[in-house]
């Protein structure tokens, strides 16, 4: 018999203006502990140097989050001209300098080969798994591998701002698994400059933003207290691009035994992924066919 967790039974989603240092897994134990909650995860990893929005779920919300991790996230970042580093970032060692610093004209002109359907390597210093072992521990190891590319949807990307010669500031939205590290060597590389982030800052994540988001020192200031408990989004929040279903009394017993339910109304087409409601409470998510949500989740709130 497993051993029963501690802590409170307590469900939504705690958004997080996430500082430069701490990793995305110790914001999620920090949250868990202030909230004194049995369950918590979060919905797309930052890097330690990196910053900005971190969606953090509790309880029956982490049942939701794979609707968080597949939705389009934007970033604020810098770029360093004239230098690639072994992580593609600031907190590596360089491996390559170069003199060449090309005009705005010309990063705009680059920037189109990175927007659409394009192919992206991740940075080796990351968490994609090689034969089972996680890439970043392969290079501390300095051991040799290469990391296939993967597909990645990029629908904007832009120059911003150009402080000085040697930085550039762009956005960049995109889909599931994108690295702002490897768009900023690539584009170096297409550049002929060599690059490399400097700061990095996720400023949406759908369908959240900053304006949702919490400091990270005032989850300390508040932990433990009704102020923090106060600060948490409902549930349904991650399903605002799903179809509502409202269902019944009757239906509602039937879903949260995982058992298919008729639904009252319906703005979904057969097949498509949405969830039940019951008096406004989020039931299950599941598979609409034929005027029936066939549960794959059960939301017990």
């Amino acid at each position: 018999m497993g051993r029963r967790r501690k802590g409170r039974d307590i469900s939504g989603w705690l958004i997080v203006d996430k500082p430069a240092g701490p990793t995305s897994t110790a914001v999620v134990n920090k949250i868990r502990w202030a909230l004194e909650a049995k369950k918590a995860g979060h919905a797309g990893t930052l890097d330690p140097a990196a910053m900005g929005l971190l969606a953090v779920a509790l309880g029956e919300a982490t049942k939701t989050i794979p609707f968080i991790t597949e939705a389009e996230k934007a970033y604020r970042f810098t770029i360093r001209l004239g230098a690639a580093t072994n992580t593609d970032d600031a907190e590596g060692e360089v491996i390559a300098t170069s003199d060449l610093r090309p005009t705005d004209a010309e990063i705009e002109a680059a920037l189109p080969a990175f927007t659409g359907d394009i192919q992206q390597i991740p940075p080796k210093f990351s968490a994609v798994k090689i034969d089972g072992e996680r890439a970043y521990a392969l290079a501390r190891d300095d051991e040799e591998f290469e990391i296939a590319a993967r597909p990645l949807h990029v629908s904007d990307l832009r120059l911003t701002a150009r402080p000085d010669a040697d930085h550039v500031e762009l956005e960049m939205t995109c889909g599931k698994g994108g690295y702002v590290r490897s768009i900023a060597r690539d584009l170096g590389e297409a550049l002929g400059c060599h690059a490399h982030v400097q700061t990095l800052r996720r400023i949406w994540s759908r369908p959240f933003t900053l304006e949702d988001a919490v400091r990270f020192d005032t989850i300390e200031a508040e932990a433990r207290t009704p102020a923090l408990d106060a600060r948490l989004l409902p549930v349904e929040v991650a399903l605002t691009d799903l179809p509502e279903l409202p269902c019944t009394e009757l239906a509602a017993m039937r879903l949260r035994n995982g058992n298919p339910a008729e639904v009252l109304s319906s703005t979904a087409n057969f097949g498509d992924t949405a969830w039940a409601s019951h008096q406004g409470q989020p039931i299950a998510i599941g598979t609409y066919r034929a005027g029936q949500l066939h549960p794959s989740r059960v939301l017990n709130l």
